[in-house]
């Protein structure tokens, strides 16, 4: 997709924008995620409407931030159900990635970079 194209990715409903309205991003993690689901739409894996109604259940789900700051845990929580539902991946591994990363982070001294590598578990 050249820098020109649009996904329709890119224009989901209550993405953070910037004032030239491109999209923003809290923290690299969320950049990556938006990017896997433009990549995972544009390979065919799940349609624009699919992704529209699963984005909009995550983000009508109660207990939501009121300043909208979980916006990419909504996006990602989506992104998985799609993985799921479309069979790419069962939720027992994606768990078990997320809680991988997650013992990566928590043993990777302050200010190196977060490489699965570091799970102790692995």
């Amino acid at each position: 997709m050249s820098r020109h194209e649009t996904s329709p990715l890119a224009q989901s409903c209550g993405l953070p924008r910037s004032p030239e309205g491109e999209p923003v991003f809290p923290e690299p993690w969320a950049a990556e995620a938006f990017a896997m689901t433009v990549h995972l739409h544009a390979k065919g894996l799940f349609s624009w409407s699919e992704w529209a109604e699963t984005l909009s259940v995550q983000l009508h789900k109660p207990g939501r931030a009121e300043d909208g700051s979980d916006y990419f845990d909504c996006w990602v929580a989506a992104l998985s159900d799609l993985i799921v539902d479309n069979g790419i991946a069962d939720a027992e591994t994606i768990l078990a990635l997320q809680q991988s990363w997650q013992r990566a982070a928590e043993a990777t001294p302050h200010g190196r970079p977060i490489e699965l590598s570091n799970d102790p578990s692995r």
